[in-house]
């Protein structure tokens, strides 16, 4: 079987299926072999009768003294059946799942795995995952893959399917040079492959990762590396002078920068006035107000006659922008106009927003990635502003070269990277960090409390949104999964509808949605007609709401310090005092240790730093938090030494090979050149 192969080749898929995982961007079977575990499943030694605590899941080995019965419904069929362990009794339910009956034998040993509830005296399992005492035993020796899913697709069907790609005897051949394998002690990329899916325990599974990891900041700096050999410096055609309605504006403001937005601005205005096109990286906590220093700087360019645009990552963010430089230059009587360009704009819109992006000095222009299409021909661009989610690379500067434009790049950024780290990732660019948030900016109350206690916090969450004000409430997973018992937003979304009733409006919101259906989710959330929004993380990157004043997380333990920091950021951005909860579902008391640094804290900056201390080698079977630049297992926090390690090898050989011609490199050029037809294959 060859790496490229559809996947449509492998038994058991067919069109129906093969549907499914396109969902996911899994095209060939080289893109399922990189479909890698989202975290792994531990099943727990069998419980004994003294262990037992509701809320936990547990291992029972049990057997039924009666036949499974099945209670036939209007909605659903329920299958119930009781099974004894010692003295006590296990009541066991399964909805929608009749054939269950079939497999349980009166007398026979079972291991029933699930979640316990308490019923009064009564003991219950919902759902309970069914096993042989074999197949438990064999269970519990090995960490067992957790995938991403779509619906209609089980977790079961990726491990069978990825199981029938490495039965086939698939030869995945080995790039990367001898000497760097041995000198950082690297596994091969074969065995790391089929130990990420498969591990044979944990010390295999961290093995397997470590290659991984190395593979993605290896190629990925790489990449950057020889994409910096090609270019050249290249003049500044748009020297900035005069910024006198710049500095009156900053002046008028109805606030004073802060010393970090003061530096930042002064950093950009001197980068743009120098003789040479400059890229800088703006690191700011969420709320610094980067965005504010991003139109002062626009606003120099206009000033000086030339064009300035800020990219969005969505539509909605983009509208806001529209918005926002549209009130301030009315309330500052600034000379100037504003367009927005999008995907959604009609035909019409498009030809007349292009004609004046082609016509007109001095234009502040706001849009999505839709304005780097060939269509758009710009007359004079000085900046480009964007956001670290859809990083500026060196293809879309390209396109604009192409255009005869050479303009300065800023970037926006969010995440609190450690200064050592940013340096490597982003070590093409000019950096400053907004460190303080705005005088006036009350602090965020946090609370930590366990998942038996979320219905107090819906309770709050109410009296809030009765009180006229709205809710963030963040789930890790979109849909039910079948070997997770982690929150999901479709079936939370549904319990808050059924708890709240009619008096609050619950909306949902998800990475899987249509752009235009999440766009239209997130308006009515701005707009007040959403009062609570179930949401995954995909809210990181949102639009600004003043009136929400609570954030919710559940399984808050499943995600790293700093990205909950930055969920906890879209609260907090108005007048009302500002409350974050951190739903707990662990058994940790280290997990919960680390969760308190996030009620002692509000400095970004300070929770990465100690999030880098804290999150060890193991840790990792958590939400990855540094999803921003791209990478399927990476994580710039827990993996700093791996970074290091990938930086320091990549910059070698591009200096002894910067085209990579060597013998020894062979590998290296055909792994990019087959990643480069990956990509073509999968358009």
């Amino acid at each position: 079987m060859d790496y490229m192969e559809r996947l449509r080749d492998l038994k058991g898929i067919g069109e129906k299926t093969e549907k499914l995982y396109q969902k996911l961007d899994i095209y060939t079977v080289g893109d399922l072999l990189l479909h890698y575990p989202r975290s792994y499943q531990v099943y727990p030694p069998l419980s004994n009768y003294g262990d037992l605590k509701p809320g936990a899941s547990v291992a029972l080995l049990a057997r039924l003294k009666s036949p499974a019965k099945v209670r036939k419904g209007r909605r659903m069929d329920v299958t119930l059946a009781t099974a004894f362990f010692g003295d006590r009794s296990l009541d066991l339910v399964w909805f929608r799942m009749p054939y269950i009956r079939s497999q349980l034998a009166v007398g026979e040993a079972y291991v029933f795995y699930g979640k316990l509830e308490a019923e009064g005296e009564r003991l219950k399992i919902s759902q309970a995952q069914i096993y042989s005492p074999d197949e438990y035993s064999a269970l519990m020796q090995q960490p067992q893959p957790v995938y991403s899913l779509t619906g209609g697709l089980t977790n079961n069907n990726v491990k069978k399917a990825v199981q029938t790609v490495f039965d086939s005897g698939i030869r995945l051949g080995e790039y990367l040079p001898q000497e760097i394998l041995e000198g950082n002690q690297l596994a091969s990329y074969e065995w790391a492959l089929k130990q990420i899916h498969f591990p044979i325990d944990f010390d295999h599974l961290l093995r397997a990762r470590k290659r991984l990891v190395y593979d993605e900041f290896f190629f990925f700096l790489l990449e950057l590396g020889r994409n910096r050999l090609d270019e050249a410096p290249e003049e500044n055609r748009h020297p900035i002078t005069e910024t006198a309605q710049m500095e009156d504006v900053k002046e008028r403001l109805p606030f004073d920068l802060t010393p970090g937005q003061k530096k930042a601005l002064a950093d950009i205005l001197g980068d743009l006035s120098a003789p040479l096109v400059s890229q800088r990286l703006i690191q700011g906590d969420v709320g610094s107000g980067k965005t504010i220093v991003a139109f002062l700087a626009m606003l120099a360019c206009l000033e000086n006659g030339f064009q300035a645009v800020i990219m969005a990552p969505t539509e909605v963010l983009a509208r806001q922008h529209e918005k926002e430089f549209i009130r301030l230059c009315q309330e500052y009587a600034l000379p100037y106009s504003v367009v927005c360009l999008t995907g959604a704009s009609t035909a019409k819109e498009k030809r007349e927003i292009q004609s004046r992006i082609s016509e007109e000095d001095a234009l502040f222009i706001v849009g999505t990635h839709a304005l780097i299409q060939e269509t758009v021909e710009f007359r004079d661009l000085a900046l480009v502003v964007t956001d670290e989610q859809h990083r500026f690379g060196v293809r879309q500067r390209k396109i604009l070269a192409s255009k005869g434009q050479s303009p300065n790049v800023l970037v926006m950024s969010a995440t609190p990277i450690p200064r050592t780290l940013a340096m490597i990732l982003y070590g093409d660019m000019n950096l400053s960090v907004i460190r303080e948030l705005p005088s006036g900016r009350r602090k965020i109350k946090n609370a930590i409390i366990r998942s038996d206690k979320k219905k107090s916090a819906w309770q709050f969450v109410a009296r809030e949104v009765l009180a006229g004000r709205q809710a963030y409430v963040i789930c890790p997973l979109i849909e039910a999964s079948d070997v997770s018992e982690d929150e999901n937003v479709m079936d939370y979304a549904q319990a808050l509808k059924d708890f709240y009733g009619d008096q609050i409006t619950v909306g949902l919101l998800h990475g899987r949605m249509k752009s235009k259906d999440k766009d239209k989710v997130m308006e009515d959330f701005a707009s007040g007609k959403i009062q609570v929004l179930v949401s995954t993380t995909v809210v990181e990157v949102g639009v600004n709401v003043p009136n929400a004043s609570v954030m919710l997380i559940e399984n808050a333990n499943r995600f790293g310090l700093a990205q909950l920091h930055q969920l906890r950021g879209r609260v907090g951005r108005g007048a009302d005092q500002a409350y974050c909860i951190f739903i707990d579902s662990s058994d940790s008391e280290e997990i919960s240790r680390r969760l308190e640094i996030l009620v002692h804290s509000n400095d970004g900056f300070a929770i990465a730093s100690e999030d880098l201390k804290l999150r060890g080698p193991g840790d990792f079977f958590g939400i990855r938090q540094s999803g921003d630049l791209d990478f399927k297992i990476a994580d710039i926090y827990q993996d700093a030494d791996v970074l290091q390690m990938a930086s320091e090898d990549s910059k070698e050989i591009l200096e002894a090979d910067p085209r990579l011609v060597f013998e020894e490199h062979a590998g290296i050029r055909s792994f990019l050149e087959r990643r480069r037809q990956e990509v073509y294959t999968n358009l």
